[in-house]
């Protein structure tokens, strides 16, 4: 009896420090050009991101930038401000992955999967078909 009480314990605490792995990642970070601050937060059972700060969010005539790049002329109007540019990552054994990242700057959209490198670092890849063909980009948490 008292094993079988020791083992759920055990499998207790080993889902919630699960949980809070997949939490990690929640939080406000800094992109690697230290140009914009993304939130990364969690919808149901996903995490998505959104640009909460701009460095510089005016263009030349002081408006809010917009995403003029983006493919898609109806959403070209919209602000770079607040736009969601992480989507749908799921948590599985200590990387997201499955979610898509926009870059506003070009207007495309990329596989993704991120990973933490300690407590305050991302590493976010970006990649077209498989992971080995894109770019890893660093992010810090903001604090």
């Amino acid at each position: 009896m008292k094993t079988r009480l020791f083992l759920l314990t055990l499998l207790v605490a080993g889902l919630s420090s699960f949980a809070q792995n997949a939490d990690a990642v929640v939080g406000k970070w800094l992109n690697k050009d230290k140009n914009a601050h993304i939130q990364i937060f969690k919808k149901g059972n996903a995490y998505f991101g959104k640009i909460v700060w701009l460095k510089e969010p005016l263009d030349e005539a002081k408006k809010p930038k917009l995403d003029e790049q983006n493919p898609n002329e109806d959403l070209r109007k919209r602000p770079i401000l607040n736009l969601e540019i992480l989507q749908n990552f799921k948590f599985n054994d200590g990387v997201w992955e499955d979610g898509t990242i926009y870059d506003p700057k070009s207007g495309k959209t990329y596989s993704c999967k991120i990973s933490m490198e300690g407590k305050d670092k991302l590493n976010v890849r970006g990649f077209v078909g498989i992971s080995l063909i894109g770019r890893t980009d660093n992010w810090t948490r903001v604090k």
